[in-house]
This record gives structure tokens, C-alpha cells and sequence, in this order.
């Protein structure tokens, strides 16, 4: 097999993941015209269509369906030949990693140097994002999801659990007072929160755990753009306290209404055993259990 030839084959494997052809290429690192490039050439050499247009994006065709049984089963053994090639060096090639914004920014990133550093060759992707990569898919070698997920080929077992709280900065309290009861935070409080309609999981859903009819004035898709604004005094928000107990000009607000959340990892079943996806998830589940006070405090 030529090189060309693999590469058209990992063409066509991330484009029925994504379902997009661009989507696609930018999970792969090049441009749309050498993804369709490649998929049209494979095409070609097969002999047959491997995707329908349609206005969401590309869905493969029967031809495209039974190709892809096999493709995976390449994919896999080819991770099976680099895994074994690679135990004498230390693990290597490339661990995807899907986590949410929050725990991949607060949590995970200030600490991967320490598996990094124990894994010199392996290249490591953080996809810390509004929204996750799907193990189920290969999107990704390995997610940290804010649910268990009720179906696909995956392998799921909680991680921990995490509290969140309402949380304001000082200044913000100086100028408008600090709430004694939920109710307060109707009458006389400015809100931040996520955008309802734009929400990736239920889970993240708080406010009616604070309060019933509670709504946020101050809205953003992003835990990060919500954090800045409620530490520059715009606002009460939730954060989970390993963010907000981080800050020492944030000032929890009602902590007894605290809410309580869970971290899951997934992984692909296909691809739990391999040395780099087991060594991330033992890393990770470490570095967790010896600092599960700053996720859950008490």
C-alpha cells in the first residue's frame, strides 16, 4: 500500500465520523479541496460512490457502509502494530482527548506536563471545547463527559463527582450588596449564565437548583467568557469551585445551595486497551483521586 493510499483511507474515515467534509478536514489539519481530493480518489479506486450529499453534510452509501467495517478493522490493527513497535521506546503517535472547557482549562491542562513528560514521544491533542468529541465515533481516543452515555460502543465509569456554587466578586458585592436568601437573586441581582437554547448537555442547567424561575440576564455558551465576567463584577453566577475557589477575589454566595455534578470517562471499546489511551485514563484517575478536594471540597 502506498502512502497516498492510507492517507485516503484516514480521508474517508474522518468524514464518516464527522458527517461533514469540512468538519473533516479541520479535525484532520488540511483544507476541504484535499479532503475531496482524496476521497474522490479512493472512490475511483474502488469503483464506487462512498457518500450521498445532503443539505447536513455527507452519509455514507451502502458501498461507503461495508467499507467502513473494514477500514476500522485497519485502523485498529495498524494501532495494534504501532503499540507493540513501541514498547521498548515508551508509548508514541497520537492520544486525542475530549474534555469541557472548564476541566480542561482549570484542571487538566495545569497538570498534563506531568504525564507528558513521562511520555516524551506521544503527541497529545486537549480538546477543551463547548461541546464534546465522541469516543462512540473516534472523534477521539478518550473523553471526560458530564454524563454517562446511554448507548454506542463505548466503555464509560465515573471519574468523580463535582460541586458547583454561586460565586461573586468582591467588588460586585461592595456595590450592590450580597444576597441573604435565593430570593434576593430575582429582585435585586444580575445573573450570568449559559445561553438556554445553545446548552451541549442538561447538566448544565443550575439555576432552578438555586432558585425556581431563576434566569440569567448575562449569557454565554462559554464557562471561560462566563467566569471573566463574573470576576470583572458584571454579575452572580455558577462555577464549578474548582474554578471559583481558585479566585481569591471571588466570594462564594449562599454556600449551602451547593449542586453536585459528575465527571465520566469514555473510551471507545475497540480501543481501551491500547497502552496510550490505559496510561492517560490511569494518569487522569490518579492526579484526580489525590486532588478531589479542589473538585469536590467540604
Amino acid at each position: 500500500m502506498q502512502p497516498s493510499d492510507w492517507n485516503d483511507y484516514q480521508a474517508f474515515l474522518a468524514i464518516a465520523r464527522a458527517g461533514q467534509l469540512a468538519r473533516a478536514a479541520s479535525a484532520m489539519g488540511v483544507d476541504a479541496t484535499t479532503m475531496g481530493r482524496r476521497l474522490r480518489r479512493l472512490e475511483a479506486r474502488v469503483g464506487a460512490t462512498l457518500f450521498e450529499q445532503t443539505r447536513e453534510g455527507q452519509v455514507l452509501t451502502e458501498a461507503g457502509e461495508a467499507m467502513l467495517v473494514d477500514v476500522e478493522a485497519m485502523e485498529q490493527a495498524a494501532s495494534r502494530i504501532a503499540e507493540s513497535a513501541a514498547v521498548s521506546g515508551g508509548l508514541s503517535g497520537l492520544l486525542r482527548v475530549s474534555l469541557s472547557e472548564g476541566f480542561g482549562t482549570w484542571f487538566v491542562a495545569p497538570r498534563v506536563h506531568g504525564f507528558t513528560e513521562a511520555h516524551p514521544r506521544l503527541m497529545v491533542d486537549l480538546v477543551a471545547s463547548t461541546g464534546f468529541l465522541s469516543p462512540s465515533k473516534r472523534e477521539a481516543d478518550l473523553a471526560v463527559t458530564l454524563s454517562r452515555p446511554r448507548a454506542g460502543p463505548v466503555i464509560a465509569g465515573k471519574l468523580s463527582d463535582y460541586a458547583l456554587r454561586l460565586y461573586g466578586s468582591s467588588a460586585y458585592l461592595a456595590a450592590h450588596g450580597a444576597p441573604e436568601r435565593p430570593a434576593d437573586l430575582t429582585a435585586r441581582h444580575r445573573l450570568v449564565g449559559y445561553v438556554p437554547d445553545l446548552l451541549f448537555a442538561p447538566e448544565l442547567r443550575y439555576l432552578a437548583e438555586i432558585e425556581p424561575d431563576l434566569s440569567a440576564a448575562l449569557r454565554s455558551s462559554s464557562i471561560i467568557t462566563q467566569y471573566r465576567m463574573i470576576a470583572a463584577g458584571a454579575g452572580i453566577g455558577v462555577l464549578p469551585c474548582f474554578i471559583g475557589d481558585g479566585d481569591p477575589a471571588l466570594v462564594p454566595i449562599l454556600p449551602e445551595r451547593r449542586i453536585t455534578r459528575s465527571f465520566w470517562i469514555v473510551t471507545h471499546k475497540d480501543t481501551h486497551n491500547l497502552a496510550r489511551v490505559r496510561a492517560f485514563k490511569d494518569w487522569l484517575t490518579g492526579v484526580v483521586a489525590a486532588e478531589r478536594g479542589r473538585l469536590l471540597p467540604g
